[in-house]
């Protein structure tokens, strides 16, 4: 790794090409306020040996900057993705994770290595996302980073302050796929253990596709970069299964006048509709789907508790009776998740439902396994390299199989030719929320039982795939 002055030689001599890449990007990034983060988806501790057999022991200090959201209205996506990071750490140190709920200084000792976490608040903003990087780099000398819960965000600081400064990035749990896809934002030192928009389309599409009486899908989303990435990653899939394709509609964020686009949708002779929303749209596309007796399925992704909330009191609203029958004959779902608490029955998932539970009074969610993913992955990177130098770290985290995460030993892989990690999606249906939940999981309706799981190898863009431009 570079000296902290060289970052700053570095950050300072390449100041002309980050302002150039600000001002190409700043029609997709200007106004983008995090919608595309990708919501819109006890045991024994952690063995501080890492699993790896023997390796030699480390000591040292590993500074690592954390850019969330911790702030404002979407605070919770950042809230989550930095419990699920504190969490990967306290289980690799054997110990729960600490309660941090704003930006600040903490730190957690695994074996003889402290880490040290700077977090900052990005307030869902590209140009604070790139200011506090730029801080962290250059006045901290942080040996890694990580963040962010917008895509926009993630995109801005891989251009304008990792790749310049030689800092290696951990992306999450931002989702868009051209982050891990695209060689406009692919590098050596750029990874990403979170789940991604494509994953979210190769598992729950290929399961309607597959599994269900589907023939022909109507696409409603939003007009911006995440309801566009939706769009086209689930066309692609849902294409390439032989299921047709009958229209597809863009509309503006807090859009509430469905009608027209459901009667379309009939029209056009679809039996089935995804809608790429988040919180601030979802429930009224949702509602009109379901009070207007347009008989077509509705499926996706699900998403994070506030959006289960919002989802939540749509239903009750719409359903006579809300149980997971009348969910189902309301043709709501199947939908994909990248991650939920009672989706994998593991030792490591039970020690991080526990743990996160007591800790921070809710239920892990959809960014948190991703990002507990990350944390341990850096960790198992400090062991096998023997060293705490950020660039070490990341050469050893390429090609990485991560030992301890929420899905299982060994559940998720960085591939070469992106470092992106792969791990299997589930699929389900909505059903109301448990009793035995219903205290750390503040919506009525949750992710049921898996109907189905899909595997890892199956829900990544390949090296070969045509989106793939990737090449490391």
């Amino acid at each position: 790794m570079s000296p902290n002055h060289t970052r700053r030689d570095l950050l300072k001599a390449t100041a002309g090409t980050a302002a150039a890449a600000t001002i190409g990007l700043s029609g997709c990034l200007g106004d983008d306020d995090g919608d595309d983060s990708g919501d819109e988806s006890g045991g024994d501790g952690g063995d501080t040996d890492d699993g790896t057999g023997g390796e030699p022991s480390v000591s040292g200090t590993v500074d690592i900057g954390v850019l969330q959201p911790v702030t404002g209205d979407l605070q919770y996506y950042g809230l989550q993705s930095l419990w699920g990071f504190l969490s990967g750490l306290g289980y690799k140190a054997g110990e729960a994770p600490p309660e941090v709920t704003s930006a600040g200084e903490t730190s957690i000792d695994v074996g003889d290595v402290t880490y040290n976490l700077h977090v900052e608040d990005t307030q869902f903003a590209p140009d604070q996302a790139q200011s506090v990087a730029t801080t962290l780099v250059e006045d901290r000398g942080v040996d890694m980073l990580f963040g962010t819960s917008s895509s926009g965000s993630a995109r801005r600081v891989i251009q304008s302050v990792a790749v310049p400064a030689e800092v290696p990035f951990v992306a999450g749990p931002a989702a868009a796929a051209d982050i891990t896809s695209s060689d406009e934002f692919c590098s050596d030192i750029v990874f990403r253990a979170s789940e991604n928009t494509a994953m979210d389309a190769r598992s729950g599409g290929r399961y309607v596709a597959q599994e269900t009486d589907v023939e022909s899908v109507y696409i409603m989303a939003a007009d911006y970069s995440f309801g566009h990435a939706v769009a086209n990653n689930y066309t692609s899939v849902l294409e390439a299964n032989g299921i047709t394709i009958a229209g597809t509609d863009f509309v503006p964020r807090q859009y509430s006048e469905f009608e027209g686009h459901f009667e379309s949708a009939v029209s056009a002779g679809a039996d089935a509709v995804i809608g790429g929303f988040t919180v601030a749209t979802l429930p009224a596309f949702l509602s009109t789907g379901l009070a207007g007796g347009y008989g077509l399925r509705m499926f996706g992704g699900f998403a994070t508790r506030i959006t289960a909330n919002a989802v939540g009191q749509v239903v009750n609203s719409v359903l006579d009776e809300v149980t997971a029958e009348s969910i189902r004959d309301a043709k709501l779902g199947p939908f994909t998740t990248r991650y939920h608490w009672n989706q994998y029955d593991n030792s490591i998932n039970d020690w991080f439902v526990e743990n996160y539970a007591d800790v921070y009074g809710t239920l892990p969610d959809l960014f948190t396994s991703g990002t507990f993913a990350a944390a341990s992955s850096i960790h198992q990177g400090v062991v096998e390299s023997g060293s705490t130098d950020g660039g070490d770290i990341a050469e050893a985290m390429r090609g990485m199989t991560i030992t301890d995460t929420p899905k299982g030993e060994n559940a998720y892989s960085y591939q070469s030719y992106n470092n992106q990690a792969r791990s299997a999606m589930t699929v389900a249906y909505p059903v109301p929320t448990t009793e035995e939940w219903a205290a750390d999981w503040d919506a009525n309706i949750m992710p049921g039982e898996p109907i189905a799981t899909v595997d890892a190898d199956e829900v990544t863009l390949p090296a070969d795939h045509e989106d793939m431009s990737c090449s490391l």
